[in-house]
């Protein structure tokens, strides 16, 4: 196409140099000169023309091509963010909590097949029974619920109580919280204790008021507190982080200032902070979780966690109880083997899974034999306690608040316990 351009200029100009010969007379060299001056000139607009048309192509094809990159650069993102959030997902865990709910759903079945099968026992079963078998019963018979401590009044006097307070005569003592199967020591469970004038020792249960003595049991929580942080410090600066249980009442977190003291020592002691888990009995817990709630938040955001003792169900909202940092959750070893059904209506295989879903233990108490040790671990239940593992005992003198404290020798023991406890 170009070439026929210049065909058609060397033509033009060969007419227009051919008409200033014959027509306007010029000479044969100025007809020439004509001529060539034409074809420049037309040769020079048509260039002009043609890097002009190349240019406008060469800008539509940069903005294309910018187009184009844009739209890869955005889908590239795209497949970042989704190849990013792919990398983040854990199909292993994901498995093992489908694995649960098909182990819970698979017993949850089996339990109504049971269920349906003696009702049709029982319809097809005649109606009469004999006189003599009158108060028997195919039926199972409820079983009696394991005694809590706050089922127990206290046989020690409120103002006795206040009195050996005010003549130091309380102590604490630990009782080892142990990890199956090794039986190694997972935490410590800060046991109060009051020094009798007799030279015995009165357990929790004999003195700790159930109803009024508010000033008392605040007195207690803080000064248990403070041992737990003592002995936290020691053992830390010897080398060894522990976790301590401390007993906590709703009488301190119902009282602002005592709250305040409280959050003022957790943050005076942010770095052993996660390993202070307060202990606190399950139905004070869920009546704190309506009127004290703001109070149970700011120690979890301190790094503290709560243990409920005496549970008497495992029918709760775990989702809710490990956003307010519930680590543990303490239930009564026989009863829990012997009758699960007053817990729960899952398998007791299954009670342990479900509830580690949740980031929270269970914490199997009153172990009393070997026994109870073989059906817990059988079950995934790994934290036990009770006076058959270690019984409670005197701190080392260098761990307390005040080591020059007299202290009442400890209950004679197996030396297997006394070597447990002889960790800390």
């Amino acid at each position: 196409m170009q070439a026929l351009v210049y065909l058609f200029i060397a033509l033009a100009g060969f007419a227009i140099g051919a008409t200033s010969y014959f027509a306007l007379s010029f000479t044969l060299a100025e007809a020439i000169l004509v001529a060539l001056v034409v074809v420049c000139i037309a040769t020079l607009i048509s260039e002009r023309r043609l890097r002009l048309r190349a240019e406008k192509r060469l800008e539509r094809g940069i903005e294309d091509l910018s187009r184009l990159l844009a739209t890869d650069a955005q889908a590239g993102s795209v497949l970042g963010r989704r190849i990013n959030a792919l990398s983040e997902l854990n199909p292993g865990q994901r498995l093992e909590t489908i694995e649960a709910d098909i182990s819970v759903l698979g017993t949850v079945i089996r339990q109504v097949a049971e269920a349906v099968a003696e009702i049709e026992e029982k319809g097809a079963a005649p109606a009469a029974v004999p006189a003599g078998d009158r108060f028997l019963s195919d039926a199972p018979r409820p079983v009696a619920a394991a005694p809590r401590h706050g089922d127990i009044e206290p046989i020690i006097p409120l103002e006795m109580v206040r009195q050996a307070l005010g003549n130091q005569r309380l102590v604490y003592h630990i009782q080892p919280v142990a990890r199956l199967p090794q039986r190694r020591p997972a935490g410590y469970d800060l046991v109060p204790r009051l020094l009798l004038e007799d030279g015995d020792m009165a357990e929790p249960v004999d003195f700790l008021p159930h109803h009024g003595g508010e000033d008392v049991l605040q007195r207690i929580d803080g000064t248990a507190l403070n041992e737990a942080v003592a002995i936290a410090r020691r053992a830390r600066t010897g080398g060894q982080a522990i976790s301590l249980y401390i007993p906590l009442s709703s009488a301190t977190l119902r009282d602002s200032a005592a709250v305040e003291q409280l959050l003022a020592i957790l943050d005076a002691n942010r770095v052993i902070a996660t390993g202070l888990i307060f202990t606190i009995g399950e139905v004070e817990f869920q009546e704190l979780m309506q009127t004290a709630r703001t109070a149970l938040q700011a120690i979890q955001r301190r790094g503290a966690g709560f243990s409920l003792s005496d549970a008497s169900s495992l029918r709760l909202n775990f989702a809710d109880l490990s956003e307010l940092g519930v680590r543990t959750i303490r239930v009564n070893a026989g009863q829990l083997i012997n009758s699960s059904e007053v817990y729960t209506d899952f398998h007791l295989s299954d009670i342990a899974s479900y509830v580690g879903r949740f980031d929270i233990t269970l914490l199997a108490t009153g172990v009393t034999d070997e026994r109870q040790i073989v059906e817990l671990l059988d079950n995934e239940i790994t934290l036990v306690q009770g006076n058959h593992i270690a019984p409670p005992g005197p701190v080392r003198p260098d761990l307390l608040l005040e080591p020059t404290r007299t202290v009442a020798p400890p209950a004679p023991q197996r030396p297997e316990a006394a070597r447990r406890r002889a960790e800390l």
